[in-house]
This record gives structure tokens, sequence and C-alpha cells, in this order.
């Protein structure tokens, strides 16, 4: 009994204090992990964005294949907003010679010198914007390409100084024929109207194959906007326009000597 006593006193005499953490512990060790956290969220985000500069350059390689047959931006964009869209795929020579001629005549008459990019017109252009002047279009075949399959539409310096390497990259990867055989494809000619041969059919039933003169005339100068710019339906303004490219289609032989050979 003696002894529990002895015990006991002692108990008393004990002070037990729980143990507690410092503010000041607690608050570095907070801040250290969300530091970490934010670290890590960023890597994410720059991994994410350096895989997106990077993606188009490897689909220039994927897609140089003659059996690949690639989308549009625009065409995935429709199948998301379940619109659908009419494409049919032709190959190069299954498409008039005539369509080629207008489309090279009046969007890139130096089509076959360039590497891509027409540096003589994209300094031109440059200089007019620097002066506050109005700017007329500069873009190539390739650049179209590019920015068709890989960017966006609109008018836009980030979407152009992103185009302009993918169209030099695109041009030295695929051959005339291929880049235009590709761009023919996935050019749009109307609201869900992808392709030569699917514009064919829908502004005239026939193939694109088949394509008049005129007719390929006026599916080139309706490419600038094809929404207000009916081939199938043209107004005089785009006749006219027609007529002017008809009429290069026809003095076209030195320039097409890439495709043609």
């Amino acid at each position: 009994m003696r002894t529990i006593g002895i015990i006991r006193r002692a108990l008393h005499r004990v002070d037990i204090v729980p143990e507690t953490r410092d503010e000041s512990d607690v608050q570095p060790s907070r801040r250290t992990g969300l530091m970490r956290g934010l670290r890590a969220r960023w890597r994410k985000l720059v991994l994410i964005f350096i895989a997106l500069l990077v993606l188009p350059y490897a689909l220039i390689i994927l897609y140089a294949p003659s059996f690949i047959h690639p989308i549009s931006t625009l065409m995935l964009r429709d199948l998301l907003l379940l619109r659908g869209y009419d494409r049919q795929w032709v190959s190069f020579e299954e498409i008039s010679p005539n369509l080629v001629q207008s489309v090279m005549m009046s969007e890139d008459g130096q089509f076959c010198i360039h590497a891509g990019v027409d540096w003589v017109q994209m300094r031109s252009v440059v200089n007019e914007a620097l002066e506050g002047e109005s700017t007329r279009g500069a873009s190539t075949i390739p650049m179209q390409t590019a920015k068709n399959l890989f960017l966006w539409n609109g008018r836009s310096f980030v979407r152009k100084a992103m185009e302009l390497p993918l169209a030099v990259v695109a041009d030295f990867v695929w051959s005339k024929q291929r880049m235009m055989e590709l761009y023919l494809n996935v050019a749009e000619w109307g609201p869900g109207i992808y392709g030569a041969e699917a514009a064919a059919q829908h502004h005239f039933g026939v193939s694109a194959s088949k394509l008049s003169r005129r007719q390929a005339a006026l599916l080139a100068v309706s490419l600038p906007n094809p929404i207000e710019r009916n081939a199938g339906k043209p107004g005089r303004g785009l006749r006219r326009l027609a007529g002017v490219i008809e009429r290069r289609a026809g003095r076209s032989g030195e320039y097409i000597k890439c495709l043609y050979e």
C-alpha cells in the first residue's frame, strides 16, 4: 500500500503536457508543398505546350505517303459540332489539270519556284503593314495547306508566325505533287464541302477529273472566301475574275512544270 501511495504522489507531481507543434514549423512545410505542386503543374503545362508545337511537324512526316488521307482542322470542327461534312478523296492524277492550273494561277503563281514561302511577296506585305497601308494576301499554297491541316482560320500574327516554318518544312518533306494533292483535297469550297471532288459534284454535278476550264476557274476564284463566293452560282464580279484566271491558266505551261514533267 505504501508503494501505491508513493506512485500516486509521484504522478501528481509530474505535469503531463501534450506535445504541440510550433506554427512556425507548420507554415514553411505547407508553403513548400504548395510550391512543389505549382511547379509540377507548370511543368505539365510546358510539356503540353511543347507537344502541341511539335505535333504538326511529326504529322508532316506522317502525311508524306500518298495512302494517308488527312482531314483539316475545319473538318474536325464540323465533326465535333456534329455537323458532318462532304469530302471524297481523289489522287492527284484524278484531278483535272484545268483545276490545278487555275488554282496555281489564282493562289500561288510561283508554287514551283519557291520553297514554301514567297519571301519577295512576304517582304512587300510586311512593308505595307509597317507603313499603315492595307495589305493583300501573301499566302502560298504550302502556307494555306499548313493552315488547313494544323492551324485555324482568321488573320493573326501568331498564326502566321506558326504557319511560316510549317510551310517550309512541309515543302521540304512533301513533293510538289503531294502538296497540291493535299491542298486540293482539304480546301473548303462551301459550308461542309471539302476537296475538289465534293466541290465539283456539289457545284457542277461532275467529277473533279471532268472539270472544264471555266468551272475550274470559278472554283479557283472562290477559294479566298468560299462561304460568300458560290462557284456554282457566280455573280458578275466572280465571273469576271474567273475569266482572268482562265486566261492565265491557258498560259501557265512554264509555271506548272514541277507537277506535270
